[in-house]
C-alpha cells in the first residue's frame, strides 16, 4: 500500500509540473476557440451610383444568465423585463419567468433577440444589466450579415452572390461571386469563445480580438434605367409566349460595357425570375443570326458581291443528303445575295457558301476564325459557355456541315459571343470585350479602374462592313423585321429562328423553336447593342423571331431613344402628354397637403413617392421599382421624423 501511495504521488506530480502545461494547453484548446468573424462584403453599384447589392449586418442578442451577481440579478430582472416588454410587445411578466428560469436552469446562453438591424441592437444593448456589458450584466452580442440586393429581382443573376452550403461546395455566379474573393470579400476578423456544453460557444468578452476589414466597393457597367426597361419587356413577352426561357443583352458600343442583361427562366408554377445566366453559359445553335457572319466571310473572301444571283428555286432544294427549306411557301425564286440575307433565306446562304468553298472548307472555317469566333470571350462573369465550331476531320463534320452552317445549324455560340460580333459591325469593325465592372473603389479612392479591351483591331474591310450595314438596315426596313420598323428612329439587325431538337421523333407533334433578334440602333451612329433570345416560345402564339424576340428589341430600343439625346434622330421631344401632366399635379398637391399625416402614395411612380415622403422626413425602404401597389404605413395615420415606410411594387 505504501508503494502504491508513492506511485500514485509520483504520478500527480509528474502530471503537475512535468506534463501540466501541455494538459492545461489542450483543456484551453477544447473549452476555449477562435472564430471567424466574416467581413462585411463590399458594395455592388450601377455605373450611376445606384445600390444593386449589400451587406446588412443583422445582431442576436443573448444573455448568460448565471454571470451577473444575485444581488444585480435580483435589482435589474425587473427593469429589463419592462424594456423588453416595449420592445417585443409580450407582457412584462412573461420575459421575467423566462430569464428567472434560464438563470434557475444554468443556461448560459439564452437567446432574447434574433436577426436584429444595427439600430435596435444599439437600442437593445443598453437596457437595464446587458448595459453592465460580458462580465456584470451577461450580454453576449453575435453579429452576421445578410446580402440584399434592392432593386429585387432585377438582375439578380448577373449582381450574383458567393454562397456555401453546409458541405463546404461553394456557388459564385455573377459580379458578386466573380470578384468576391479579390476585391468584395474583405478580411475576416476573430473573436475568441468559450464552450458551454451541448456543442454551443458563448463570446467570452463583447469585443472582437481582430476586427474584420471590410471589402472594397464594386462599380458596375449596368444602367439601372436601361436594365429596368430590358427587364419588363422582356418579361411580358415571355409571359406573352409561354416561354421556357429567355435573355436580352444591351451593350455600349464603342466601349463594350453592358448597360443591361435580363436572364429569366420559368418556375414550375409559371412565374419568371433570374434563374440561370443564360446570355453568358448556355451555347446553342444560333441559327439565322448567324447568316451574317457566312455571308461577311464569302464577301470579305471576295467570292461574291451582294450582287450575285443565287437561286432559291421553289423553296425546297436538296444538299447532298438532306432537304433545306425556306419558310416561304414557293420560295424566292432567283434572287441577289443581299436580298438573300434580307429575307433570310436558307437556301440562299446555304447555296452561296456550298458553291464557293465546298472544295476548301477550311478556308470558310479560318475566315470564322479569324475574327475569334471559336473562342470564348473571356468574360469576367464565372460559367461562360464554350462556342463549338466544328471543321473538317472533326467527328460533327460531314459534306452537309457547311451548308448547315451557312444559315446557323451544326455550331453552338452563346448570345453575348453572337452580340459582340454584331457590336463589332456597328463599332466600324472594331470587336471589344463584353465588360461588366468600371472601376472598384475604397470610399471615395479608386482602386483599380477597368478600360476597353479589344479582342480584334479590324473584322473586316470597310467595304464588306458598310455593304453588311446596309443589308441589316434593310432587315428592318423591308425584309424579316419589317414589322419592327418604325419612321421615329432607326435600327439595323437580325432575325432568327432555330429549331431545337429536331431529331427527336416527337418533334412533328411538339415542335420546339429558338426565337432571336440581334442588332444595334440608331442604325446610322449605333449606340447600342441588342440581342434578345427566347426558347421555346409556345408555337400556337407564334415562334418567329420576328415575332417572339423582336418586339423586345424594338421596345428597349424605343424606350431608350426617348432618354439619351439623340436630337438629330428625333424631330421634337415638345409633346404634350395629358396623363404625365395629370400625374404631376396629383403629386404636386399631394405633397402640399400632408406634412405629418401619412398620405396615399399607392399609383404613383415609386420615384415620386420616394421624393415625398422623404421630403416629409420619413425614411423609405422600396421594394422593387416601377409602380407603388402597397405602403406599409396606412393613409392617415400620424407620422414622425425618420419613420420606416415600406413601398412595394
Amino acid at each position: 500500500m505504501f508503494v502504491f501511495a508513492l506511485a500514485v504521488v509520483f504520478k500527480l506530480c509528474s502530471i503537475q509540473f512535468i506534463q501540466g502545461d501541455e494538459y492545461r494547453s489542450l483543456a484551453q484548446q477544447r473549452t476555449e476557440k477562435n472564430f471567424d468573424i466574416p467581413a462585411n462584403r463590399g458594395n455592388v453599384y450601377s455605373a450611376d451610383g445606384s445600390l444593386l447589392a449589400t451587406s446588412i449586418p443583422k445582431y442576436d442578442i443573448r444573455i448568460d444568465a448565471m454571470q451577473p451577481k444575485q444581488e444585480v440579478f435580483n435589482e435589474l430582472i425587473k427593469p429589463l423585463s419592462d424594456s423588453l416588454s416595449k420592445y417585443t410587445g409580450k407582457p412584462s411578466s412573461y420575459h421575467l419567468n423566462t430569464i428567472k428560469k434560464a438563470r434557475l436552469n444554468k443556461n448560459r446562453y439564452f437567446l432574447l433577440a434574433r436577426n436584429i438591424s444595427y439600430s435596435d441592437y444599439i437600442r437593445i444593448r443598453n437596457f437595464p444589466m446587458l448595459e453592465l456589458g460580458a462580465i456584470r450584466g451577461g450580454l453576449i452580442v453575435e453579429q452576421t450579415t445578410r446580402r440584399e440586393h434592392p432593386m429585387g429581382g432585377i438582375a439578380e443573376r448577373t449582381i450574383g452572390y458567393d454562397k456555401v452550403d453546409e458541405d463546404g461546395n461553394v456557388t459564385r455566379p455573377g459580379i458578386d461571386g466573380a470578384f468576391g474573393v479579390k476585391y468584395l470579400r474583405g478580411t475576416n476578423g476573430k473573436r475568441l469563445k468559450q464552450k458551454i456544453g451541448n456543442g454551443q460557444w458563448k463570446p467570452i468578452v463583447d469585443y472582437n480580438q481582430v476586427e474584420p476589414q471590410d471589402g472594397y466597393d464594386v462599380y458596375t457597367t449596368i444602367d439601372v434605367n436601361i436594365q429596368d426597361i430590358a427587364h419588363h419587356s422582356l418579361l411580358g413577352q415571355l409571359e406573352k409566349y409561354e416561354a421556357e426561357h429567355g435573355c436580352a443583352v444591351v451593350m455600349d458600343v464603342a466601349t463594350g460595357e453592358i448597360k443591361a442583361i435580363s436572364n429569366l427562366g420559368r418556375n414550375k408554377n409559371g412565374n419568371y425570375y433570374e434563374r440561370l445566366n443564360y446570355a453568358v453559359g448556355e451555347s446553342h445553335e444560333p441559327g439565322s443570326t448567324f447568316k451574317v457572319m457566312a455571308l461577311m466571310a464569302a464577301l470579305e473572301d471576295k467570292v461574291i458581291d451582294t450582287s450575285t444571283v443565287v437561286d432559291t428555286k421553289n423553296g425546297t432544294k436538296r444538299f447532298y443528303k438532306y432537304n433545306i427549306h425556306d419558310s416561304k411557301r414557293g420560295g424566292y425564286g432567283k434572287i441577289s445575295a443581299a436580298r438573300a440575307l434580307e429575307v433570310s433565306s436558307n437556301i440562299g446562304l446555304a447555296t452561296l457558301i456550298d458553291d464557293n468553298y465546298a472544295n476548301q472548307p477550311k478556308k470558310f472555317i479560318n475566315r470564322i476564325k479569324s475574327w475569334n469566333l471559336h473562342n470564348t470571350l473571356g468574360v469576367s462573369i464565372i460559367g461562360e459557355g464554350k462556342p463549338d465550331i466544328p471543321e473538317p476531320g472533326h467527328k460533327k463534320w460531314s459534306k452537309n456541315a457547311l451548308p448547315s452552317m451557312a444559315y446557323g445549324y451544326g455550331l453552338e455560340m452563346t448570345p453575348l459571343q453572337t452580340l459582340a460580333f454584331y457590336n463589332a459591325i456597328a463599332n466600324d469593325g472594331e470587336m471589344v470585350k463584353p465588360r461588366f465592372l468600371k472601376s472598384v473603389k475604397e470610399f471615395s479612392r479608386e482602386i483599380e479602374v477597368f478600360d476597353k479591351e479589344v479582342i480584334n483591331q479590324k473584322i473586316c474591310s470597310d467595304k464588306t462592313l458598310n455593304e453588311i450595314r446596309n443589308i441589316l438596315k434593310n432587315v428592318v426596313v423591308r425584309g424579316t423585321g419589317k414589322r419592327m420598323y418604325s419612321e421615329n428612329f432607326s435600327m439595323a439587325g437580325k432575325t432568327g429562328t432555330a429549331r431545337i431538337e429536331y431529331w427527336m421523333k416527337d418533334w412533328e407533334e411538339n415542335p420546339r423553336y429558338i426565337s432571336s433578334f440581334a442588332g444595334y440602333f440608331p442604325a446610322d451612329n449605333p449606340k447600342y447593342s441588342c440581342i434578345v433570345v427566347i426558347h421555346r416560345p409556345s408555337t400556337s402564339v407564334g415562334y418567329y423571331g420576328a415575332d417572339v424576340s423582336g418586339p423586345v428589341f424594338k421596345r428597349i430600343a424605343q424606350k431608350i431613344y426617348t432618354e439619351t439625346p439623340l436630337i438629330d434622330e428625333v424631330e421634337s421631344l415638345e409633346v404634350v402628354n395629358t396623363n404625365v401632366d395629370e400625374a404631376y399635379e396629383a403629386y404636386y398637391k399631394t405633397r402640399q397637403t400632408y406634412k405629418t399625416i401619412m398620405p396615399n402614395v399607392i399609383g404613383l411612380p415609386t420615384m415620386d413617392a420616394l421624393a415625398l415622403l422623404e421630403n416629409m422626413g420619413l425614411k423609405v425602404k422600396l421594394e422593387g421599382v416601377g409602380t407603388v401597389k402597397r405602403q406599409s404605413i396606412n393613409q392617415g395615420l400620424k407620422v414622425k421624423p425618420n419613420q420606416i415606410v415600406v413601398l412595394g411594387t
